[in-house]
C-alpha cells in the first residue's frame, strides 16, 4: 500500500526528462496524476506508462505561459480526480549559452513565463483545492542559484524567483495547512544534454563540484524526494529547499 493512495497529483513538465520520473515515483506510491506538458505526445506516453503501472492518470496538453490554459489544466484535473492534493512545478524552458549582456526580452519572457509565473499560476490556481486539509506544493528550483554557470542567466535568475515564491508561499497557506517546499535537483536532462553537449569541459567541471560525482536520476533521486516531500512524513517541513544534487549546492 503506497504512501499516497487516493491522492490526487499535477505534475508540469512531465512529458519527459525529470517531470516523467516524477509522475513514475507518485504513481508508484498510489496517486493519481495529470500530467501536464506543451508536448502532447509526450504527455500521452508518460500517461502510458503510469496506466501501465495501474495508476490512474491524465494527459493534458497546455502552455503554462497562458493563465487560461493553466487554469483549464487544474480544471481538468478537479473533474477527473475531484480535488488537487498535490502540485508539482517541475517544467521550465530556458535558453542558454547566452553572455549576460547579450540576454534579449525574448529570453527572459521565456525563463521568467515558464518557471516563476508559470508557477503562481499553478499555485493560484489550486490554491481553492489545496485547502482541503492535505496541500502539498513542491516546486524546483536549482543548485545553479549556488554555483552560477555562465551563459545561464536568465535560468537562474528565474529559479531564483521561484525560491521567494516558495518562502512567501509556505509564510502565508501554513495556516490553511498547506505545505510549499522546493527541490533542486541535478539530473541529465535534455537541457542539461544540449548544454555540456555544446561545452564538454563543463561536464568534468560540474562533477567535480559534487560530493557524489554522476547525475541524479529522475524517478530513483528526484523523484522520490518529491515523494517525501509529497507524504505524511513531510507534514511538518514548509518553506525549505532540499539538494538533490549529489552534494553540489548545500543549501542550507
Amino acid at each position: 500500500m503506497g504512501t499516497l493512495n487516493g491522492k490526487s497529483a499535477i505534475v508540469t513538465g512531465a512529458g519527459g526528462g525529470i517531470g516523467r520520473g516524477v509522475a513514475l515515483a507518485l504513481a508508484k506510491e498510489g496517486a493519481n496524476v495529470t500530467v501536464v506538458d506543451l508536448n502532447g505526445d509526450g504527455a500521452d506516453e508518460t500517461v502510458a506508462l503510469l496506466t501501465g503501472l495501474g495508476a490512474d492518470a491524465l494527459a493534458v496538453h497546455a502552455d503554462i505561459r497562458d493563465s487560461a490554459q493553466v487554469d483549464a489544466a487544474v480544471s481538468a484535473a478537479v473533474d477527473r480526480f475531484g480535488t488537487v492534493d498535490i502540485l508539482v512545478n517541475n517544467a521550465m524552458g530556458a535558453r542558454g549559452q547566452v553572455a549576460f549582456e547579450d540576454i534579449t526580452d525574448d529570453d527572459l519572457d521565456l525563463a521568467f513565463g515558464t518557471g516563476p509565473i508559470a508557477t503562481v499560476y499553478f499555485m493560484r490556481a489550486a490554491f481553492p483545492y489545496l485547502k482541503n486539509g492535505y496541500g502539498r506544493v513542491i516546486n524546483f528550483r536549482s543548485g545553479a542559484e549556488m554555483i552560477p554557470l555562465g551563459g545561464m542567466g536568465s535560468y537562474i535568475a528565474a529559479k531564483g524567483a521561484i525560491g521567494g515564491i516558495t518562502r512567501v508561499a509556505a509564510r502565508e497557506w501554513g495556516v490553511h495547512g498547506i505545505t510549499v517546499n522546493s527541490i533542486a535537483p541535478s539530473a541529465m536532462t535534455a537541457a542539461a544534454k544540449g548544454y555540456f553537449d555544446a561545452n564538454p569541459d563543463k561536464l568534468k567541471e560540474v562533477l567535480s563540484t559534487q560530493s557524489l560525482q554522476r547525475f541524479g536520476d529522475g524517478e530513483a533521486d528526484a523523484g522520490r524526494a518529491v515523494v517525501y516531500l509529497a507524504g505524511p512524513d513531510a507534514s511538518y517541513v514548509t518553506g525549505t529547499t532540499i539538494s538533490v544534487d549529489g552534494g553540489g549546492a548545500f543549501y542550507s
